[in-house]
Order: structure tokens, then sequence, then C-alpha cells
């Protein structure tokens, strides 16, 4: 019998944390300090309700109703569209190989916030060389010589044993439990945190530059290609993630308000997450006198900020050494609850096909996972091969997946047979402007920025000396040919699963 969320609850926080990551704490803060400001409010919030509301009462739905993963919801449409389904479930596997050596460092620092609590190791106020002894140095993508960074290696088996031990035990008795602990206790952590640097010295500095709309960028196209984009991707959907969290629900659960808190809640943790990062560069820059982009853009902001201004917001190593490790701790479960969904995406998909049993697929994989993660947790594999992986999976394979889906799943299936599952038992129901958005308008989007994102990376690679053109290729194109090699494979398998 097919495992089922055992409370609504269970399955909202299950869902809001496989949407909310490590990413929403600065990726969206940065979109908007680069594309205007507040001007970026509208085009990001007209994406939401016209793009992942839409896409999201459409995954939950269809999930629902083929109660499959995404390689036996795309193999029900049309046998010969099964591929896009062991595509899309090879995006959070590979995603979890280089995610997890991100989560790593946050594990590292939590340990060494207890060893400056205890006064063994004072670093907080200049994490700099700590970073670097974890990250290293290399010289480009194919510099393996450099070696390995172990502490990001050791770290990345503590990550993934906590996938394979919460994933392991199934929906309902590991991944609803788990998520009923750790995405309440992240929105709690994340609110003191946001309160807390809402009160620092200068941080009206971070939140006018955050906040202050820049209207003369609102017609700028792109800006409204990086909107889409962002809510497109910090939602987790067209990735399988979704379609198989949708497969497990009852018969009578309310797909349309679900739909809309999994999507408000990730947008509200997005503008946390932006409160909290700008107070906080804004207290930095008004006490060192820096500039906002002293701190980059990635990294930089969690793991070379934060500790700095945590150390100086109390005189007291115990009091800065205990405040260190909440927020890592909290970078920490943003992780899990993000790569755990990657896990069940996945393995949704294959136990649909294969008859095996989840906790031998769920070794076998996180096995897997590991070898692969030990690539990242190269010096060269953390500085280099991440960004590539990173950059052309996100930029061309997800958003090409998102529009093939909605293209796929609207006209083969049909959205009027999609609007009555999903209005059947939801208080609100959704209309007929729901089937013109996903059948016209959303496509019409995200067709845009697929163009968009493939002719930028293109002319970018005219720009680019031998050796960063010959690392995009190996490492870029090369794992998005893997992926799709890898899900011909998968597809070609028969069948040991009887499809409904």
């Amino acid at each position: 019998m097919r495992d089922q969320w055992n409370s609504r609850t269970g399955f909202l926080f299950a869902a809001i944390g496989a949407a909310v990551g490590l990413g929403n704490l600065w990726r969206f803060p940065f979109q908007a300090y680069k594309n205007g400001g507040g001007a970026f409010f509208l085009p990001y919030f007209v994406a939401i309700i016209t793009c992942a509301v839409p896409l999201m009462i459409m995954e939950y739905t269809y999930g629902r109703r083929i109660r499959g993963g995404s390689t036996k919801a795309f193999a029900k449409l049309k046998k010969k569209f099964e591929i896009i389904g062991w595509v899309q479930v090879m995006v959070p596997i590979v995603v979890m190989m280089f995610y997890s050596t991100i989560i790593s460092i946050s594990v590292v620092f939590m340990i060494y916030c207890i060893g400056h609590a205890f006064g063994v190791v004072n670093w907080m106020s200049n994490p700099g060389p700590l970073l670097g002894a974890i990250t290293g140095q290399a010289q480009n993508a194919f510099d393996f010589a450099s070696g390995f960074s172990f502490y990001m290696l050791g770290a990345v088996v503590v990550v993934w044993f906590a996938n394979w031990a919460i994933v392991r035990q199934g929906i309902s008795g590991g991944i609803e439990k788990a998520s009923k602990i750790f995405t309440p206790m992240l929105m709690i952590l994340m609110i003191i945190f946001m309160i807390n640097s809402m009160t620092l010295e200068g941080a009206n500095i971070g939140l006018n530059a955050l906040f202050t709309p820049d209207f003369s960028k609102i017609l700028n196209p792109s800006i409204w290609v990086a909107a889409y984009a962002q809510v497109f991707f910090s939602t987790t959907l067209a990735v399988g993630v979704m379609i198989a969290y949708g497969s497990y629900l009852g018969e009578k659960q309310d797909i349309v308000n679900n739909s809309f808190i999994t999507v408000l809640s990730n947008s509200s943790f997005d503008i946390i997450a932006g409160i909290t990062v700008f107070s906080t560069l804004g207290f930095l820059v008004n006490k060192q006198g820096v500039s906002f982009d002293s701190f980059g853009n990635g990294a930089g902001v969690a793991f070379i900020a934060f500790p700095i201004a945590i150390s100086t917001m109390s005189s007291n190593i115990v009091v800065q050494g205990i405040l260190g490790f909440l927020f890592f701790f909290c970078l920490f479960i943003a992780g899990i609850s993000s790569s755990i969904s990657m896990l069940e995406a996945f393995n949704t998909a294959a136990l649909d096909k294969f008859k095996i049993s989840r906790k031998k697929l769920t070794s076998i994989i996180s096995i897997v996972g590991f070898i692969g993660s030990a690539t990242f947790a190269t010096y060269c594999g953390f500085n280099y091969i991440l960004d590539l992986v990173d950059s052309y999976v996100a930029n061309y394979v997800i958003a090409t997946l998102g529009l093939v889906e909605v293209i796929a799943i609207s006209h083969i299936y049909g959205t009027e047979k999609l609007r009555e599952d999903a209005n059947q038992y939801s208080d609100f129901k959704v209309g007929k402007w729901w089937d013109y958005l996903l059948k016209y308008f959303t496509p019409i989007l995200l067709g845009i920025t697929v163009i968009t994102n493939f002719v930028s990376g293109i002319m970018q690679m005219f720009d680019m000396d031998s050796v960063t053109l010959l690392s995009n290729v190996v490492f870029g194109w090369g794992t998005v040919i893997v992926m799709i090699g890898v899900a011909i494979v998968f597809c070609k398998r028969p069948w040991q699963v009887e499809i409904e």
C-alpha cells in the first residue's frame, strides 16, 4: 500500500522545507538588490501569481491523480515522455552532490562555534582564514592536484548520513516527522535573527539599499526574466519534488490552499532572508566602512559577514559562540530540509518503476551521492566545478524542464480535468483563468526565459579564454549530457511494477 502523509500540517511543513533552502539566504536578496531594489518586488509578485502558484497546483494535483513520481507521471501521458521524468529527477541528485558541500560548511562552523564558546579558538571576528582552510585554493577547474578539503569531506558524511537516516524511513515515518521539527524551528530562528538584525546600528543603510525602488529598471525585460527565474527555481518546481510529494496526498486534501501556502511561505522566507542579510550588511558597512560588494553575493554573505556581525553583538565569547551555533544550525536545517526532498524525488520515481525496497534504494543513492560529493569536496571542485554545474543545471536544464512539463501536462492531460481535481476538495476554487495561464501565459514566459538563458550563455562562451571554455564544455555541458545519458539508461529498462 502506498504511503501517505499523516496530516496536512506534516505535508505543508515538508513542502515548505523543500522549497526553502540555503539559496533563499543570498540569491533573493542580491537578485532584488541588483535588479531595481523595491521595484523588483512588482515583477517578483507577478511571477508568484502567474507562474509559481499555477505550477504548484498543477504538480500537486497531477501527482495525486497519478499516484506516482515524475517518471510515472510522464509515462502515463505518453510512453516516450518517460525520459522527461527521468531527466527531472536527475536534477536533484546532481544538485545534492554539490549542495551537500555547502551544507557541510555550516557543520564545520557549528563545531568551531562550540570551540569559540569554550575559548578553544577565537575566529568569529575574522572568519576568512577558517573559510579559506575549508575551501582551499585552486588554479582552475582541472587543478585536482590542489587536493581535498578534509574539513568538507568529513562534514559531507554527516550531511549524507542525515539524508539517508530520514528518507529511508519513508514519507510518514521519516520525512514528515523530521519536517515537523525542522521547518518550524527554521522559521522561528530566522524570525529571531531578522528582528535582531533590524536593531543593529546601520541596519537602515542595508534596508534602504534593498528596498529603495529604481523604477527606471522596471521596463527592462531582463528584470522580469530574473524575477521569474528566482520564483521558479526557489519553489523547487519541475524537478520531481512536488509531483512526488503530491503523490502521497490523501484524496480529500485541499490542493489549492496548500499550493498558496507553500508558495507564499517560501516567498515570505525570501523577504525575511532579504531583511536579515541586508540589515546585517548595513551594520557591517556602517562599522567597517566597506561596500556591499566586498562581501560577494554567495557564500561570502553567510560564511564571512554573519560570523563578523555575530561577534560584534556581544563581547562575551560564550554568547558569541551560542549565537553563531544557532545561526549555522539554522543553515544546516535549511539545507537538510531541502536535500531530503531532493533524495525523495528520485526515490519515488525509482520505486514506481523497479521492485526494490526503499531502504536498499536509499542506501545505494546515498553512497553514489556521497562519491559525487567527494568530487566537489576537492579545492577545484568547490571553487570552480560547483559554480559551473550549478549554473548549467539551473539556467538550462530546470528552465527547459519547466517549459516542457507545463506544455505536456496542460495540453495532453488537460487543464480542465486538473482544475476539477484541484477544486474538488478545495475551499478556494481556481477558475478558467488558471487554464489560460498554464496553456499560454506561463509557457510564453518560460520560453522567453529559456531562450534568453541559452543566447546569453552562448554569447559569453565567445569571450572565454581556452581553459575557461574547456571547463564550461567539460563540467557544464558535460554534466548535462551525463544526466541525459543516465536518464536514457533508466528509461530503457523495463517496468517491473505495473502502471495503474
